[in-house]
């Protein structure tokens, strides 16, 4: 029973994954962690196994997106790599600050950080990308496959402390980071929206390679789990861009509002009566 709880936990982590760009993370950590607890499919998850976890799945998971974005040249390499030098020491900070955390302190704060970034995609929308500054320390210029010319830019040091945090929660938590990183591209750096998934999703590929190589040096990897949730994962990207021909991406989101929300507050709840 156990390879049918996995798959389907890779196929809906990889599904939402692909719909909105979310690292599926969101998905695999509170669902390990729920199995383990309360049924007798999985067993002896603490969230230190079940964040490491997460991170290798996030692996193949951004691997498979890059290869994908490398078709229609959209991924910018030179600004992917300035956000991996913030990223890819955050992921390890993030780590090795997981290993202090017990189940109940883990729920609370992954709680409260699933709330936030339900809260993110609220407002997402709403905000307004901040004037392009012709001080920045980096420029880019993009053509679109519709003709559109697009200008961005950043200081490499602010960027690197952003790409820090967003790394260390990847590192704390086991998400891909691509819901924090991607909003922060678009409105402070006034990437064009393709290219900012696309290079959010090579950046989170590296970090998760550092992040993931920091667990397995301290021993919280399930590779059994990790080898049956990433067919899954696999499969589940693809329909999860089917899926996102057909749907509204509005719908969809509002939909993963409404989850995110609830298991944030039943994680917190948890956290504190547990």
């Amino acid at each position: 029973m156990e390879w049918f709880v996995l798959i389907s936990i890779g196929l809906a982590a990889g599904t939402i994954g692909s719909l909105i760009g979310l690292g599926g993370g969101v998905i695999i950590v509170p669902s390990l962690l729920y199995f383990s607890m309360y049924t007798n499919f999985l067993h002896n998850i603490s969230p230190q196994v079940a964040v490491g976890t997460s991170l290798v799945i996030m692996i193949f998971t951004g691997l498979s997106s890059t290869l994908a974005y490398l078709k229609h040249k959209t991924v910018d390499y030179k600004s992917g790599l300035i956000f991996f030098l913030g990223s890819g020491p955050g992921g390890m900070v993030g780590a090795w600050v997981n290993q202090a955390l017990n189940m109940q302190t883990f729920n609370i704060f992954f709680g409260i950080f699933m709330i936030f970034v339900s809260i993110l995609l609220m407002v997402n929308n709403k905000l307004k990308p901040m004037p392009l500054n012709a001080d920045n320390g980096i420029h880019r210029h993009f053509t679109d496959n519709r003709g559109r010319e697009w200008e961005y830019g950043f200081r490499p040091m602010m960027a690197i402390i952003i790409a820090f945090l967003v790394g260390f929660s990847s590192g704390l938590f086991g998400i891909g980071g691509g819901s924090l990183m991607v909003p922060v591209m678009l409105l402070l750096f006034m990437f064009p929206p393709h290219v900012a998934v696309a290079t959010s999703m090579f950046m989170i590929f590296l970090s998760s390679i550092v992040s993931s190589a920091t667990h397995i040096s301290l021993g919280n990897i399930n590779w059994h789990y990790a080898l049956l949730l990433i067919p899954g994962a696999w499969v589940g990207a693809r329909l999860g861009a089917y899926i996102n021909m057909k749907l509204a991406s509005k719908t969809v989101v509002h939909i993963l509002r409404f989850i995110l929300i609830l298991v944030g507050l039943r994680l917190i709840y948890q956290g504190i009566t547990g």
